[in-house]
């Protein structure tokens, strides 16, 4: 699969270096293609990974992975015209200045914000709700990490838990798009609980069922 991934931080690059590993071509979405960060992680990956504009990247994908921060939204928006029948796998969360402890109160979700800049696309709210450590390594002594999901198309969704599937979570389907509003809370306490009570970025979630 050709996955286009827009931004390389931490998030981007953790899931271009575990997807690549699975076969899938990935094209890096980016401001400056020349950054040394950049041909860095090209050098690494190999011939899987090549770095494009963010409007290049997601013209040669059908599958786009948006791992940039909330305040880059606006030049993603801006760069880019539409997405009209694409896979938009949103992992974004409306923070302020990226900080986990402090959502934008908005009148919808980030995750069907991102479907009203793009409404073409198929919008799937997913990886948002731990930190690229776990993307890189979900295995929890015997357990694994639960990743949820959250969209209103059924292939779309699909895609996406193959995707996270190969990551090594567990994948769960959430439901409509509009429960991306559940999942941003998720991403919140995250938050409140590595940084606030204190336990670090090593933690995760898991569903338990019987």
């Amino acid at each position: 699969m050709k996955l286009a991934i827009l931004g390389a931080g931490s998030v981007g690059s953790t899931l271009g270096r575990a997807w690549a590993k699975q076969g899938h071509t990935i094209i890096f979405g980016v401001r400056d293609v020349n950054a040394p960060k950049i041909q860095t992680l090209l050098m690494e990956l190999g011939e899987n990974a090549q770095a494009a504009t963010l409007a290049e990247a997601a013209t040669q994908a059908e599958t786009i992975v948006l791992t940039v921060t909330w305040d880059a939204m606006p030049d993603v928006v801006e760069a880019i015209d539409n997405l009209d029948g694409k896979i938009l796998l949103d992992c974004t969360n409306p923070l302020v200045a990226n900080q986990l402890d402090a959502a934008l109160n908005l009148a919808q979700s980030g995750g069907e914000q991102v479907a009203a800049w793009f409404p073409g696309a198929k919008v799937v709210k997913v990886l948002n709700q731990v930190g690229w450590e776990t993307m890189a390594d979900p295995q929890y002594g015997a357990e694994v990490a639960t990743m949820f999901y959250a969209g209103d198309d059924a292939g779309a969704k699909q895609i996406a838990s193959q995707l996270v599937t190969e990551l090594g979570f567990e994948a769960i389907d959430a439901g409509s798009l509009q429960a991306s509003k559940f999942l941003e809370s998720i991403a919140v306490f995250w938050g409140q609980l590595a940084y606030g009570q204190g336990l670090g970025r090593n933690i995760a979630w898991q569903l338990l069922k019987r």
